[in-house]
């Protein structure tokens, strides 16, 4: 408890949640409703998209989350430059990355140095005054992958997820639709 009076006491910063989940487990339409909440009391929420529609079944998923998304969102698409993005759009509008996975396996295509994106991402975070949700997937509870690019991966993903959870106010693990405190 605070003895300072409320006029010198800083604001609450907003909250940065980062929501981890399986494939299909429910974890972006979790996301989405906790910004949706926010919308009544915002203009609109941004959605920042790190997916690219490099095919068929890549552009019906990408369909499918802006249909069920509905009024309200703009939806700015960068596959690379989250960091900017995130600071770009950063007006005090919602903000939802999905997701990080994505962004780094584009990152790893693009040969960009994963430790220092990764630095710079969690660097970015706690000074945005946006409230940000941000979706990743939880990929290393399956077996050890037998390609060495897919090991990396899957390593790259749980250090991120490592790193984004420890700058995150609030860490939420989504199972079989159903929402998991971790932090």
């Amino acid at each position: 408890m605070t003895t300072e009076p409320i006029e010198n006491q800083s604001p609450r910063a907003p909250t940065t949640t980062l929501v981890l989940g399986g494939a299909r487990s429910g974890k972006s339409v979790y996301a989405e409703a906790l910004l949706a909440s926010l919308l009544a009391s915002a203009e609109r929420a941004i959605y920042v998209a790190t997916a690219e529609a490099l095919d068929d079944e890549m552009s019906e998923r990408i369909a499918r989350h802006q249909e069920r998304r509905g009024a309200g969102w703009t939806t700015v698409e960068e596959p690379l430059e989250l960091v900017e993005v995130l600071e770009r759009h950063d007006d005090g509008a919602p903000m939802l990355v999905d997701c990080l996975t994505l962004w780094l396996s584009n990152l790893m295509a693009a040969g960009r140095d994963i430790d220092a994106e990764r630095e710079r991402l969690c660097a970015a975070l706690p000074k945005l005054s946006a409230p940000t949700v941000i979706v990743s997937n939880e990929v290393g509870q399956g077996i050890v992958p037998m390609d060495p690019l897919a090991r990396r991966f899957r390593d790259e993903a749980g250090l991120l997820n490592q790193s984004v959870a420890a700058c995150a106010d609030r860490v939420v693990l989504v199972v079989a639709g159903l929402p998991l405190d971790l932090k």
